[in-house]
């Protein structure tokens, strides 16, 4: 069970993160739309594991993810600017590709099948 601390810092994240990502994202990776689709702080706030979604149809998402990883210090260093008064500690950042809108869409192409 999140603390009401873990949410209120996953919520201020992803807020900024998006907004990193929103300004930052066509200069560093090439991509437009890269969404920030949840945010979860560790107990001692200490790491925060951030689900990205990407709009566009992206072929090589992982090639992708291995860029944001590479830039993690950057995006890092932005957010600190961006929350310093907020947060003491910037957490550390790991960033995971969340699939379940392409889950969803197999799911119900899978259903879809079933009902011709």
């Amino acid at each position: 069970m999140e603390s009401l601390r873990q949410r209120k810092v996953s919520r201020l994240i992803q807020k900024e993160l998006s907004i990193i990502f929103q300004k930052q994202s066509l200069g560093l990776f090439g991509v437009k739309f890269i969404s920030i689709t949840i945010v979860r702080v560790s107990q001692d706030l200490s790491v925060a594991k951030v689900y990205l979604s990407f709009i566009d149809s992206i072929e090589n998402k992982k090639d992708l993810l291995i860029k944001i990883n590479k830039s993690n210090s950057k995006i890092r260093n932005l957010l600190s600017r961006n929350v310093r008064s907020s947060l003491k500690k910037i957490p550390e950042l790991r960033f995971f590709i969340d699939d379940s809108f392409d889950y969803y869409k197999k799911i119900n192409s899978l259903l879809s099948k079933n009902e011709k």
